[in-house]
C-alpha cells in the first residue's frame, strides 16, 4: 500500500465507531501452562516442563467476540457452553474482555471445549508449544439446544449491524442453525461473514455474504490444492457460484488475501513478512477485523487490507491476544503504538507525513492530541514537570524538537546546543509523558502545525498565550494554546552558565572544563 492508501485506511479504522456485532458459534476456552524445559525427563525420552504459570484466554467464536471488543466494537455472543467449571471460566473471561454473555446457551450434555497448550522455554529463549490436548465433543447440537440458540442468535440481529459466522467443528454451527442465521440477517440487509473450520465444509453458509477459509480449507472446499493466486481465484470463484456468495476472501498465509466477487472481479492483497511467533488466532482476528470492517460500510478490498494487518499483527503474538484500533493505526503508519495505560515510551518519526497520519487517526478516533515545541538541551527536572502537565491536557502529547542547526540560528550560542538532534529527541520520546517527538528545521513550528493540525499548543516558560509561536497557525483552525509557565531555579542555560563557571580542582591549570560534544564521543 501506498502512503496515501494507508492514510485513508487509518482514517478509516479511527473513525470506525462501535459496531454491534453478533458472533454465532463454537466457544472455546484455551489454557496456557507456561513453564521451564530444562531437561529431558528420567522416566522417558520426552521433554520434561516445569511448570510457572498457567492462564486461560478465549478461543474460538468466544476469541472472535473478544477481538472485536479490542476493536472497538460491541460483540454479542451466542454459542454453546456445557455445565462445568471450564463455562463458568469462560464467562468469567468474557466479562473481563467485555463481551456480554446473555447469547450462551449451557448445555449440560455436552463438555466445554477445551485446548490445553503446554508451552516451554529453554535457555531464557522464545517459549513455543510443546503439546496440546483437547477435550471437545463434535455432537451437533439438536432440539431444544438449537432452538434456543436460533431463537437468541436472531432475536439480536435488529440491533446488530453485521454477522459473524465461527465454525470450529464443534457442533454449532449446523445447517439448521446457520441457514435460520443466515436469511434472517440477509432479510434485515446486514452483512453475514463465515469462517468455515478445518474440514474447509462450506454447504451451511449458503447466500452468506462472504465466507474467509484459510489455503488449506479453500483446498478441502474445492477438493484440490491452492498454491497460487490463480488457483486462489479459481477455487474463490467456485464457491461464490456454487454458495450463492457475494464474494470470497481465500486467506494465503504470507502470500497475503485473495478476493474474488460475485461479479468477476479478481484482486490479490499482498502482506508484508513479519517474525512469526505463533499462528494461533490470526484467523479469528482477520474474522473480526472483517466483520468490523463490514459493519462500518468498508468493502471487500479495504477489508482485506485491513486484514492482512490485523492477522500479521495477531502472529506476532504468543497465543489468542486482541489487536486493538491502536495498534492497526500505528502498524498503517509505519510505527508502533504508544499507550498511556501501559510504560511504554513513544517514538521518534522522522517523516512529517507519517507523522500527520497518526495524528489524524488519532483525532478519528476521539483523542486529544497536545503539542509543543523547543530546544531541549540538557534535558532537566523542569522539562520533565512542564511535559508531564502538557500530556496531561490531552490523550496524546507531540514534541517537535528544533534542530542543531536551528537552535544556533534561535542565538543560544556558537556552543550550543551541547547535545545532538537525534539524542535529544531520543531523550525525549522515553519520557513516559511524550507519545511523539520530531525533529524540525525551521525557526519556527508553524510547518509542523499546519500540517498536524493539534488539538492544543502549549509552551512552557514565562510566556504568555499571546507571545507563543504559532498561536495564529493554529487559533485559525479552532484549536487551543495555553502557556504551562515555568518551574523557578531550572533552564538549561542557567546550567551551562554554571558548569562554564565552576574553576576547576586541578592545580596544574586554570583551563575550564570542555563541554560534553555528542560528535566526538567514543
Amino acid at each position: 500500500m501506498d502512503s496515501a492508501e494507508r492514510t485513508r485506511l487509518a482514517e478509516a479504522v479511527g473513525g470506525w465507531g462501535s459496531p454491534r456485532v453478533l458472533v454465532l458459534g463454537d466457544a472455546i476456552l484455551d489454557e496456557y501452562v507456561w513453564g521451564d524445559a530444562e531437561r529431558v525427563s528420567q522416566e522417558a525420552p520426552v521433554m520434561l516442563l516445569r511448570e510457572e504459570s498457567r492462564e486461560f484466554r478465549l478461543g474460538g467464536a468466544a476469541n472472535v467476540a473478544q477481538m472485536i471488543a479490542g476493536l472497538g466494537g460491541e460483540p454479542v455472543l451466542a454459542a454453546v457452553v456445557g455445565d462445568d467449571a471450564e463455562a463458568s471460566e469462560v464467562l468469567e473471561t468474557l466479562e473481563i474482555a467485555g463481551v456480554a454473555a446473555g447469547g450462551i446457551v449451557h448445555d449440560p450434555l455436552r463438555p466445554t471445549t477445551l485446548k490445553r497448550r503446554f508451552l516451554g522455554r529453554a535457555q531464557n529463549r522464545h517459549p513455543h508449544q510443546i503439546l496440546r490436548v483437547d477435550r471437545e465433543t463434535r455432537d451437533a447440537v439438536d432440539g431444544e439446544i438449537a432452538g434456543a440458540l436460533i431463537d437468541i442468535a436472531t432475536a439480536e440481529i435488529p440491533a446488530c449491524d453485521a454477522v459473524l459466522i465461527s465454525d470450529y467443528a464443534k457442533g454449532v454451527c449446523t445447517d439448521e442453525v446457520v441457514s435460520a442465521v443466515v436469511q434472517v440477517a440477509r432479510a434485515a440487509g446486514l452483512p453475514v461473514i463465515a469462517d468455515p473450520s478445518g474440514s474447509g465444509r462450506c454447504d451451511a453458509f449458503k447466500y452468506a455474504t462472504a465466507v474467509t477459509p484459510n489455503r488449506a480449507e479453500t483446498g478441502k472446499a474445492v477438493g484440490r490444492p491452492v498454491t497460487s493466486a490463480e488457483e486462489a481465484f479459481a477455487a474463490g470463484r467456485e464457491l461464490v457460484e456454487k454458495h450463492g456468495l457475494d464474494h470470497a476472501f481465500v486467506t494465503l498465509d504470507s502470500d497475503g488475501i485473495a478476493v474474488v466477487r460475485a461479479d468477476g472481479t479478481e484482486t490479490l492483497h499482498p502482506t508484508r513478512r513479519r517474525t512469526v511467533y505463533d499462528i494461533t488466532g490470526a484467523g479469528d482476528m482477520v474474522l473480526a477485523t472483517i466483520g468490523v470492517g463490514a459493519a462500518c460500510g468498508l468493502g471487500p478490498d479495504d477489508l482485506a487490507r485491513l486484514a492482512n494487518v490485523a492477522g500479521g499483527l495477531e502472529v506476532e503474538q504468543v497465543g489468542c491476544v486482541p489487536i486493538t484500533r491502536d495498534q492497526i493505526v500505528a502498524d498503517l503508519a509505519g510505527g508502533k503504538p504508544a499507550s498511556k495505560q501501559t510504560p511504554a515510551t513513544g517514538r521518534v518519526v522522522t517523516d512529517l507525513d507519517e507523522l500527520a497520519l497518526i495524528v489524524r487517526a488519532r483525532q478519528e478516533a476521539g483523542e486529544k492530541v497536545v503539542f509543543t515545541n523547543g530546544c531541549f538541551d540538557l534535558l532537566h527536572a523542569g522539562h520533565v514537570g512542564y511535559l508531564e502537565e502538557a500530556a496531561a491536557l490531552g490523550d496524546r502529547l507531540v514534541v517537535g524538537v528544533n534542530s542543531d542547526a536551528s537552535v544556533r540560528t534561535l542565538n543560544k550560542g556558537p556552543e550550543r546546543p551541547i547535545v545532538a538532534e537525534s539524542q535529544r529527541a531520543s531523550l525525549l520520546a522515553a519520557l513516559k509523558a511524550v507519545d511523539y517527538a520530531i525533529v524540525f528545521d525551521e525557526e519556527t513550528p508553524h510547518r509542523l502545525l499546519e500540517a498536524l493540525r493539534p488539538d492544543v499548543l502549549v509552551k512552557g516558560g514565562t510566556y504568555t498565550p499571546e507571545q507563543i509561536v504559532g498561536r495564529e497557525v493554529v487559533l485559525a483552525y479552532g484549536g487551543e494554546v495555553k502557556a504551562l509557565g515555568v518551574t523557578e531555579g531550572l533552564s538549561t542555560t542557567a546550567i551551562v552558565e554554571k558548569v562554564r563557571d565552576k574553576k576547576p580542582t586541578s592545580t596544574s591549570g586554570t583551563t575550564k572544563p570542555r563541554l560534553y560534544d555528542p560528535s566526538r564521543a567514543a
